[in-house]
C-alpha cells in the first residue's frame, strides 16, 4: 500500500463521527418498533429451531445475554451475570417463561416473546445461606414439573449456565442435562436484517464515542480519561456496558491486554484501544483503532508497524466470504512476520452479536492447536483483528466489524482505519 500514514493525523474525517447534537445531548435511536419486534421474533425462533435440531424438551437460560437475545428482557445485566437470580425457559411445545426477581416484573411489560412471567427462586448462598439446599429443591421441582407438563415424555433439557447443585437436582428428578452453549451460540451466529439495523445503530454510537476519544487525545490526558469518553457516549445514548478496559498509550501498549491506568499520554505516543462495547439494544460494537497522541506524524517505526496492521486487516478482510472453511481461510490468511509473532493477537477472526461470539478462527501460528471445524456463513457478523508489535516497540491494534453477505462482506463500521 502507499506510504500515506504520515498524513492522516490530524484527520478531519474522524471528527465527522462526533455526536452532531453536541456535548449536552445523546444520540436518539431512529429504530422503529416494527424493526425491533421483527428482530425479537427472529431471535426467539432461532432458539426454537436449534431446540428442535437437538431434540430437547426445554432450553433453560441463565446467561443474561441469552435471556436478552430470546426475550429482549434486560435487568441489571452485569450484576445478574455473576448473581444467578433471574432465568428463563423456553418449552419446545409450550410457552416461553421468564422468572424475574421480586419487585421487577414491571420491567417486562410489553415484551411480546414472554408468554408467562413468574417470580424467581434464588438459591445462591448470598441470598439463602444455610437455606440454599431447600431452595434448590423447590426450584428444581418447578422446572421438572414444567418439563413433564410440556415435554411429551422428552426429558432432555438444554442449559446454558448452571451451578452444580442445580444440575444435580434436575438429574435427581430424571431430567437429562444437555450442554446448551452450542445451541445458543450457533443460533445467535446468523443475524437477520433487522438485527443488522440494531447493530448499525450501536456502531454509530460507538463511533461517536471513538471520535470523542480522538478529539481528546492530547498530551497530559490519562488513559482512564480517554476511556471515559466511550463510556459517556454509550451510557447517554442507551447503551449497556464496556466488556474490557483496553486503552493504553506508549510503552503500556506492549504487551497488550494491560488495562487503562492513570498514566498521562505523551505527545507522539501511540494510543491503542479495543472498544468491546455492549451498546443500545444489547448489541456489541467491537472495534479497535490506534493513533498518535497530539496528532503528530508517526515515526518510521510507528509507520511501519501501522502499515503492517492495515495490510493484515485488508488482506484477511478480502478472504471473508460465505462457504469458506476456517481451514481454507487459515491457509490463505496474512502470515505474520517472525519479528511480530511473539507479540501477536491470539485470533484472526471472531463472531460478534450481543457480545463476542462463536466462531473463533485462531491466527495461523495457533491454528493447528486451537482451531475448530466450520465455515463462514452468510448472515454472520465477523470481526477482523490485527495486533502488531515487536521487541521494544509500541503495539498497533486495529479491528473492523463486517457482515457476511451472499457475495462477500460489508464493513459495518466506517470510522477510518487510516
Amino acid at each position: 500500500m502507499s506510504n500515506t500514514m504520515d498524513s492522516v493525523f490530524k484527520d478531519d474525517r474522524k471528527a465527522t463521527y462526533l455526536n452532531a447534537e453536541g456535548a449536552d445531548k445523546p444520540l436518539i435511536s431512529p429504530i422503529s418498533d416494527k424493526v425491533l419486534n421483527c428482530a425479537r421474533r427472529y431471535r426467539l425462533n432461532r432458539f426454537r429451531d436449534q431446540m428442535a435440531k437437538h431434540d430437547v424438551a426445554a432450553l433453560l437460560l441463565y446467561d443474561p445475554i441469552n435471556i436478552r437475545y430470546a426475550l429482549d428482557s434486560s435487568n441489571m445485566m452485569v450484576w445478574t451475570a455473576h448473581n444467578p437470580i433471574r432465568y428463563a425457559m423456553i418449552l419446545a411445545d409450550g410457552p416461553a417463561i421468564l422468572w424475574e426477581f421480586k419487585g421487577c416484573s414491571h420491567l417486562n411489560e410489553g415484551l411480546p416473546g414472554i408468554d408467562e412471567l413468574r417470580e424467581s427462586t434464588a438459591w445462591m448462598f448470598m441470598t439463602r445461606g444455610d437455606k440454599s439446599g431447600r431452595a434448590v429443591q423447590d426450584w428444581a421441582d418447578e422446572i421438572a414439573d414444567l418439563v413433564k407438563e410440556y415435554g411429551g415424555g422428552n426429558r432432555r433439557i438444554a442449559i446454558d449456565k448452571l451451578d452444580g447443585p442445580g444440575v444435580f437436582a434436575l438429574q435427581d428428578r430424571g431430567l437429562q442435562y444437555v450442554e446448551g452453549t452450542e445451541l445458543t451460540e450457533v443460533a445467535r451466529s446468523i443475524k437477520s436484517p433487522e438485527e443488522i439495523d440494531l447493530m448499525r445503530w450501536t456502531i454509530r454510537v460507538c463511533e461517536a464515542g471513538m471520535a470523542r476519544i480522538y478529539e481528546h487525545s492530547l498530551p497530559g490526558v490519562t488513559e482512564r480519561e480517554l476511556w471515559g469518553h466511550l463510556h459517556f457516549e454509550n451510557a447517554r445514548s442507551g447503551g449497556e456496558w464496556l466488556e474490557t478496559k483496553l486503552l493504553t498509550c506508549g510503552p503500556r501498549t506492549n504487551p497488550w491486554y494491560q488495562e487503562c491506568s492513570d498514566r498521562p499520554c505523551q505527545i507522539g505516543e501511540m494510543i491503542s484501544f479495543d472498544t468491546d462495547m455492549i451498546g443500545p439494544y444489547g448489541y456489541c460494537a467491537d472495534l479497535s483503532r490506534s493513533w498518535t497522541c497530539g496528532y503528530t506524524a508517526m515515526t518510521n517505526t510507528q509507520n511501519r508497524l501501522y502499515q503492517a496492521a492495515v495490510d493484515q486487516v485488508q488482506h484477511n478482510l478480502e478472504l471473508v466470504q460465505p462457504g469458506m472453511s476456517f481451514a481454507e481461510f487459515n491457509a490463505k490468511s496474512w502470515k505474520i512476520p517472525e519479528a511480530y509473532e511473539p507479540y501477536r493477537y491470539s485470533l484472526a477472526l471472531h463472531g460478534v452479536g450481543m457480545a463476542d461470539e462463536w466462531p473463533v478462527v485462531p491466527l495461523h501460528p495457533d491454528f493447528d492447536v486451537t482451531a475448530m471445524s466450520g465455515e463462514i456463513e452468510e448472515g454472520m457478523v465477523i470481526c477482523v483483528e490485527s495486533l502488531i508489535g515487536e521487541k521494544g516497540s509500541e503495539c498497533i491494534k486495529l479491528e473492523t466489524q463486517v457482515l457476511v453477505t451472499s457475495s462477500g462482506n460489508e464493513r459495518l463500521d466506517r470510522f477510518p482505519l487510516f
